[in-house]
């Protein structure tokens, strides 16, 4: 038997003969540090984590890692520390964070606790990354539960898709993403009467808790038809050519881009449902293919319907081994637990249509462009920007300019992140420029708000109001949820500027509030809009400055937005509270 560490739940070791058990709490969190963190700590920083307390921190560090050696059978040395487990260990939060989905719920821990039952006292720094670590864990289960009851909808088995939304909503009530899949699996099973309670007690959750109605995610699973009901409103399929479905698809397609969203999307509706009828393939993965990328990308809050389509494509594609559309419907999945901040599924989804993406120059930029986006927002800059500038190449070798204005745009947020705002402006006006020869105006709110943002940090108001007062205009005659965010975030900061803080507070909460209007918002705007409250709040002793951090602190751990934690972390210490002091000195230590 491999051996298999167990991190969730009661932590234990098995396999591979191992006759020893780490004994120490400390030692079971050093080996949770190894483990859990992307980049390995220097044993000045483990030390200073976990044994702050000892009279000599790095001989009761050298004391941990003899003890994990002894239970694990390999050595944790080096300076970073690294260690090396065999090739085939098996780690149950790397399955659960990395792994398929079919995979990470076979894990025995999966609804468990992160370390159950370990607390380490006297290391208040560490305490706070455990609570952090804990709650992305949580995050991963409640995804990748989420994401198996998609997958097991797409596979027809809607008894245990059903237990498994189930077991996602319970862990996130307030999300309506699982909510919405709850209701969508009541209605295509038939069982009208449990959609209609679950709908009422999601609709009293909601009014109680948030003081809002439910959403249209939650509003159009309860329009859901039953499985392999018959549509009275569609033609019989035998009474349809395959010229006359391609034909809706299209339709709808071109609808959808004229900006007619319902009806386009109606249109690609009933081709799904003409396309499976007819029998070919070809049309049953191209219509859904069109159909998820219209509900994704068309301002209606209707990801969730979309993912549900992409799994089905996904499937269609693996079955007729057709790795383009595979690669196409992998993509998008990526690119929705992107914008959930579902960093680590959204890599899972993104690699996988990179590999099977192979020999298509338009499909790899996109992913490429998408996977640099994933990066940036993590902060892991330096493969962000590789990522992104290879995609602007694809992209213009693909002539695909809308491909290349998106990757040019998150090229520039990278370098304007970095404060490196000469490279910033030129890849954003050229972002900009490109949109505009291609006639995507829909897109030009979002590199001209980064563009203000720009003349921001340089120091330069009056023409980053004049740049932010245009994006927002366009956005708002959109309404377009991140673009109307983005906009007044950076607006706020020009009211700051202009002394007007007042108006500064006021326009920042209206960005949080247009950003989240819907129930798939861009989760890092969201972040990055608290954290300008945060700032802002630290600098004017705003009263609610505490529950900003605090709120930006929790959607960091869920998210593992690695720079949004940090400045929770200096926004605290900043307020003056001694664990994020403690932890900000650990940080630049």
């Amino acid at each position: 038997m491999a051996l298999t560490v167990h991190l969730l739940g009661r932590p234990r070791v098995d396999g591979s003969g191992t006759v020893y058990q780490v004994r120490s709490r400390k030692s079971w969190a050093l080996l949770a540090c190894l483990l859990l963190d992307e980049r390995p700590r220097t044993r000045a920083r483990l030390a200073g984590l976990l044994y702050p307390e000892a009279q000599d921190p790095l001989r009761a560090l050298r004391w941990g890692l003899t003890e994990i050696r002894r239970c694990l059978g390999v050595p944790a040395d080096g300076d970073p520390v690294v260690l090396r487990l065999p090739d085939d260990a098996v780690v149950d939060v790397h399955v659960l964070r990395h792994g398929s989905w079919a995979s990470a719920i076979r894990l025995p821990g999966l609804d468990a606790e992160l370390l159950d039952g370990v607390g380490v006292r006297g290391s208040p720094v560490f305490e706070s990354w455990l609570l952090s670590e804990r709650t992305r864990i949580a995050a991963a289960a409640e995804a990748i539960l989420h994401e198996a009851a998609l997958g097991k909808l797409a596979e027809g088995d809607l008894d245990t898709a059903r237990d498994l939304a189930l077991r996602a909503s319970a862990m996130n009530p307030l999300d309506e993403n699982h909510q919405a899949l709850v209701i969508r699996l009541y209605r295509l099973a038939g069982d009208d009467a449990a959609a209609r309670r679950q709908f009422a007690a999601v609709t009293a959750l909601f009014r109680d808790e948030l003081g809002v109605a439910p959403g249209v995610a939650i509003e159009q699973a309860m329009r859901e038809a039953r499985v392999n009901a018959t549509r009275a409103d569609h033609e019989p399929a035998d009474q349809v050519s395959v010229e006359s479905i391609d034909a809706i698809v299209e339709s709808g397609a071109a609808a959808v881009a004229a900006g007619a969203v319902d009806a386009g999307i109606r249109s690609l509706r009933a081709s799904v449902g003409l396309a499976d009828r007819s029998g070919s393939g070809r049309l049953r993965l191209s219509s859904r293919l069109r159909l998820a990328e219209a509900l994704i990308h068309s301002l209606r809050g209707m990801d969730e319907e979309g993912l549900a389509t992409l799994h089905e494509a996904d499937r269609l594609a693996l079955t007729d081994h057709d790795r383009a559309a595979s690669a196409q419907a992998r993509a998008e999945m990526g690119y929705v637990d992107f914008l959930r901040a579902r960093y680590d599924r959204a890599e899972h989804w993104l690699s996988g249509a990179l590999t099977a993406a192979a020999g298509s120059p338009a499909i790899t930029a996109r992913v490429t462009t998408y996977l640099g986006a994933v990066h940036s927002d993590r902060a892991d800059y330096a493969q962000a920007r590789d990522l992104l500038e290879r995609a602007v190449s694809l992209a213009r070798s693909a002539d695909d300019p809308r491909t290349g204005a998106y990757a040019l745009s998150m090229l520039g947020r990278v370098h304007l992140l970095l404060h490196d705002l000469g490279p910033a402006a030129a890849y954003l006006e050229e972002s900009a420029r490109t949109a505009q020869s291609d006639h995507w105006l829909a897109f030009l709110p979002w590199p001209q708000a980064l563009r203000g943002e720009v003349h921001l940090a340089a120091g330069d108001v009056e023409a980053a109001a004049g740049v932010l007062r245009q994006a927002f205009a366009r956005a708002c005659q959109l309404g377009d949820p991140c673009w109307e965010g983005i906009s007044a975030r950076s607006l706020a900061l020009v009211a700051e500027a202009r002394g007007a803080t007042e108006q500064a507070f006021a326009l920042l909460s209206e960005a949080r509030a247009r950003s989240n209007r819907l129930a798939d918002p861009y989760v890092w705007l969201d972040a990055h809009i608290l954290d300008a409250q945060c700032g802002l709040g630290v600098r004017h002793g705003h009263r609610d400055t505490p529950a900003w951090i605090d709120a930006l602190r929790r959607l960091a751990a869920r998210s593992g937005m690695r720079e949004m934690r940090v400045r929770a972390i200096r926004h605290g210490a900043a307020l003056g509270n001694p664990a994020d002091q403690a932890a900000a000195a650990l940080l630049t230590g």
